[in-house]
């Protein structure tokens, strides 16, 4: 099962990546753009994932994956529940959702330093 720190310790490793709290919920930012964000019970993840591929995640394991709130529908979003996300899955997640966030150019160079991924 992941938790928060499995998120923080690849999250904060990020380049330009930084961490906030906004009403009492932690969130990971790019600038101002949010890349992760948890409830405040911290047992949901909210994350950055591609609209066109988010049905597609959710119909894989619905147990685990969930539309964001309706406000949210608009945006490349996603939710999972923490307790059903193994620790790699989830900073895989991050790591993809960062990516969304930062020029193509300091992806790469992510992917220089992290030949292996995560």
């Amino acid at each position: 099962m992941a938790d928060v720190e499995d998120i923080r310790s690849v999250a904060l490793t990020l380049e330009r990546a930084y961490e906030v709290f906004v009403r009492d919920r932690r969130k990971f930012r790019v600038g101002s753009l949010v890349f992760v964000a948890f409830s405040r019970d911290e047992e949901v993840i909210e994350f950055a994932f591609p609209k066109e591929e988010r049905d597609g995640l959710i119909a894989s394991d619905p147990d685990t994956f969930m539309l964001p709130a309706a406000s949210d529908l608009r945006f490349n979003w996603v939710r999972a529940r923490m307790d059903r996300l193994e620790p790699a899955e989830a900073r895989e997640f991050v790591v993809e959702a960062w990516r969304m966030c930062v020029p193509q150019k300091v992806s790469r160079a992510w992917d220089a330093a992290h030949p292996d991924g995560v």
